[in-house]
């Protein structure tokens, strides 16, 4: 049933309250900076040197899709239904397969026919991590989905990093950022009675997910609008409308 309840987090445990994850619904406010910080990016970056405008919708496009996943996040974290799992996860799988598929026509220059092999790959990747089950429940407290998308962005950060292309720092920090941000994301409910307060709550380690993620998704809309848009330019970071 759709409005079935889902007990998937420390700081929930057993509670189907509206408010009984305050922690981990809060800490959405974290993608709601970070789009916002975004928007604010691209509109600095909105004109190159001569002041003509450029076409950065995918870019913007970009940061609206961080607004849904922290709003996707925030739902599912206060009514942890079924229908409000797939207003968390929808959000996040799309932007992870815009931005590969971004990554590989901007960044890495792929034509069309590799960039779609290389997105059809990752969603398989994708599918076939999240079924993986250890026991009677998934693997690495559910983290395990995600390793595809880590792998991914290591291995492109390296590629960069070795090309010399301007954004590596983005793409391999945001790495580095996400293998940190799963690590808590998997021991959320495995240290959660370390984690109690002198109360008896307890807190989790979700909560540091969403704080990582909400950074690792600026860097990688920063990357895009710094210095994906216009082939060539990645060496120069792009320019700003001339004052």
């Amino acid at each position: 049933m759709w409005t079935d309840k889902i007990y998937s987090y420390c700081e929930r445990g057993l509670n189907p309250g509206f408010w009984a994850e305050p922690l981990n619904a809060i800490s959405n406010a974290a993608f709601f900076i970070a789009a916002f910080a975004g928007l604010m990016l691209w509109q600095r970056h909105r004109y190159d040197f001569s002041g003509a405008l450029r076409r950065s919708g995918v870019e913007l496009g970009l940061v609206v899709l961080v607004g849904v996943i922290g709003a996707g996040s925030f739902l599912f974290h206060t009514y942890a239904t079924r229908w409000a799992v797939v207003a968390d996860v929808v959000p996040i799988t799309v932007f992870m397969i815009v931005y590969l598929g971004y990554v590989m026509r901007r960044f890495i220059g792929a034509g069309w026919i590799v960039t779609l092999l290389a997105v059809g790959v990752f969603m398989l990747a994708l599918r076939e991590a999240d079924m993986m089950r250890c026991g009677s429940g998934p693997c690495l407290n559910g983290s395990v989905g995600y390793l595809p998308a880590l792998a991914v962005l290591a291995g492109i950060g390296a590629w960069m990093l070795f090309t010399r292309h301007a954004a590596w720092a983005h793409i391999l920090g945001g790495a580095a950022l996400f293998a940190v941000s799963l690590t808590f994301r998997t021991l959320d409910r495995a240290i959660c009675p370390q984690t109690a307060l002198f109360s008896g709550r307890v807190l989790g380690t979700h909560f540091i997910w969403h704080t990582c993620n909400a950074m690792l998704l600026y860097l990688l809309m920063s990357a895009a609008i710094r210095f994906g848009r216009i082939r060539g330019e990645a060496a120069s970071g792009g320019g700003t409308r001339p004052r």
